[in-house]
């Protein structure tokens, strides 16, 4: 079901319309001051996006000090609107240096109206790729030269990316993020991770055994790239995904591989990947666009390493003093490290003093969150850093009911760790190098099933022979390669 918007508002917070594009005729004028008398002037602003007015219906979104209203007069995808919208916003911040606001709209008004027009006709969402759109939408002013090849770019099979691209040195950089959050409880305390694992890596280690009931746990992830590849290459990506295993021991007739494989729960790709080969094949193949993209995203719920194990240790004394005991253990190798460690341990609201003793890394009290706040901005693996804090209270009549212990929180990046379970088996890229001034292809460049597993997947053109130019693969940034059959496909 499309969206099929009728008009588009930019409002500031006091309702003053900055932009306004009306795509259809069946809706009036006067949309505008319904929204501003119906919503905007009453305490239902921000509670619910999407509201109902007469037979119009109206999807709203703050972005910065900026409302923007999609009005839709016949039913619509909500879904489909609010992702026109956030794609809609990235496209401005890319024409704008990355600021979205007031000013920026008012500096900015005759772009936006002609990206409107561009990016959406009869309500109906249409290109907005920003690699596209510059194209023929530039901020230099008009110009005498044809864009070449505009109109197959944008009616294209391969709409997000361009012809005719050509690089010295090929590069491809590849990074997983990774946020995994787990609920746990243990003798009356609950604890929740959030734990923010920035991994440019992919690395193995052994599984985490916490005592506590875990209520729950789950891995959500994105693979980022970043290409600089000269024509249009066709790459294959191969994961250790459970279901993807055993599909390709099915085409290749023979058992599947041993080494540990996960499930994926939920995958979500960028409109690059081929959708056909991956539900026959179950292998990610797609043409990437220029530059940095984020190619995929992933939700796990089985099979999550845990790095660390937090035992906290909290007694009341009495009504006007405490005592908190944190000791945080790191599972993780030893050469391996954390980066940018920081624990908020909830305090009850009326505390007056606190002193620390903290074998590592600082630690304050914020009264600001009621929180003790411990930093560590370097944790090494196979450690037992501990905090030991007494708390001085302020007793008052007011306070009778006991204190509710609220979760402790922990935030922080592990490179070289892989929560999920998530590995790179293979990275296959096929490269156009270039054409010659005639129009004929010069060579092309296929690289097969290496094990690139650190780092970065990076390649850079060889020496040329016979016409063909060999790719030449080189250590940057502890790349690490391997011919273990775990490795290749």
């Amino acid at each position: 079901m499309p969206v099929a918007a009728s008009a588009i508002y930019f409002l500031n917070l006091r309702g003053d319309v900055l932009i306004n594009r009306l795509y259809r005729d069946d809706v009036g004028g006067n949309m505008v001051d319904a929204f501003r008398m119906h919503i905007m002037q009453t305490k239902e602003l921000g509670t619910c996006p999407v509201r109902q007015i007469g037979g119009c219906s109206f999807f709203y979104m703050r972005i910065s000090n900026v409302y923007i209203v999609i009005v839709v007069s016949s039913n619509a995808n909500v879904a489909c609107a609010f992702k026109f919208v956030v794609e809609a916003v990235a496209l401005f911040k890319s024409y704008f240096g990355g600021a979205f606001d007031e000013d920026a709209i008012r500096n900015n008004f005759v772009l936006i109206y002609e990206l409107l027009d561009e990016i959406m006709d009869f309500g109906y969402p249409q290109n907005l790729s920003p690699e596209i759109l510059k194209l023929y939408i530039t901020q230099e002013g008009p110009s005498d030269k044809p864009v070449p090849n505009a109109t197959l770019q944008v009616t294209g099979a391969v709409g997000w990316r361009r012809e005719g691209l050509v690089y010295k040195k090929n590069e491809v950089f590849l990074d997983i993020v990774e946020s995994v959050n787990l609920l746990m409880s243990s003798k009356g305390w609950c604890w929740l991770w959030k734990l923010f694992l920035l991994m440019y890596a992919l690395y193995n280690i052994n599984h985490l055994v916490i005592a506590g009931s875990v209520l729950r746990c789950d891995v959500t992830g994105k693979i980022l790239m970043k290409c600089f590849l000269s024509g249009m290459p066709d790459l294959k990506l191969g994961l250790n995904d459970k279901i993807g295993l055993e599909k390709e021991s099915q085409l290749k007739s023979r058992p599947p591989k041993s080494g540990k494989t996960i499930e994926l729960d939920d995958v979500t790709f960028h409109q690059c990947v081929n959708l056909t080969r991956f539900n026959s094949e179950k292998t990610v193949s797609f043409v990437p666009p220029d530059g940095e993209f984020e190619l995929m995203k992933y939700r796990i719920t089985e099979g999550v390493n845990l790095p660390f194990r937090v035992l906290p240790t909290i007694k009341e004394l009495g009504r006007t003093r405490m005592e908190v005991n944190v000791k945080v253990k790191s599972v993780f190798g030893a050469k391996m490290f954390a980066l940018g460690v920081v624990i908020k341990i909830p305090v009850p609201k009326q505390t007056a003093k606190t002193s620390f003793q903290v074998t590592s890394g600082r630690a304050k009290y914020q009264a600001a969150i009621d929180c003790l706040v411990w930093k560590i901005r370097k944790f090494p693996g196979q450690t037992e850093p501990t905090l030991s804090a007494e708390v001085e209270l302020i007793s008052t009549m007011a306070e009778k009911k006991s204190w509710t212990r609220p979760p402790i929180q922990m935030e922080f990046q592990v490179p070289m760790f892989t929560a999920s379970g998530l590995r790179v088996r293979f990275l296959k890229v096929s490269i156009l190098i270039y054409s010659d001034k005639s129009g004929k292809r010069v060579g092309i460049t296929q690289l097969n099933g290496f094990a690139i597993l650190q780092r970065l997947v990076h390649m850079r053109s060889g020496a040329r022979k016979h016409g063909i130019a060999t790719p030449r693969l080189y250590e940057r940034m502890r790349i690490l390669t391997s011919t273990s059959s775990d490795f290749l496909p």
